[in-house]
């Protein structure tokens, strides 16, 4: 994790011929193209968690209390772990996040692209074993796509 997208390119465009029956190819594939397409990260390597699911979240109370499982911590681009807006949060909170964040138009494309490459991936993988991590792939899509219509 948080290696350039482009390394993810192969295996996703795979993922989306898999799952041609069951979702818009053309708006999955403008999404993938336009976070390819996005400026790579500028800046140093940073410090990720690389696997921001929900069974790596502990909340208390309603608020984040602790984040584990650090199996996929490393180095690379931060647009990795912007992935969890769309995995856990809905469009009128993931635009919080994202002013708090204060990520660049490209981030956030290489952010959203990062959660639909993991969704298209998983879903495939999941669909027939693991429904809760099923689910949450559908959702990484679908909100994915939700968020891409939105702002074009």
């Amino acid at each position: 994790r948080g290696e350039p997208l482009a390394i993810r390119d192969t295996r996703t465009r795979e993922a989306i011929a898999t799952l041609q029956d069951t979702l818009d190819v053309d708006a999955v594939t403008a999404i993938w193209d336009a976070a390819i397409e996005a400026h790579p990260w500028p800046g140093p390597p940073v410090w990720i968690h690389g696997d921001l699911q929900s069974g790596n979240l502990l909340a208390q109370h309603g608020r984040l209390s602790a984040v584990i499982d650090f199996g996929c911590l490393g180095v690379g681009d931060p647009a990795c772990d912007v992935m969890a807006a769309w995995i856990f949060l809905s469009a009128e909170t993931r635009d919080v996040f994202r002013a708090a964040l204060q990520v660049d138009e490209a981030t956030w494309a290489r952010g959203r692209g990062w959660a639909l490459s993991v969704g298209l991936i998983a879903l495939p993988y999941y669909q027939d074993t693991n429904p809760a991590l099923a689910g949450i792939a559908r959702r990484a899509i679908h909100e994915a796509l939700a968020d891409y219509s939105a702002s074009g």
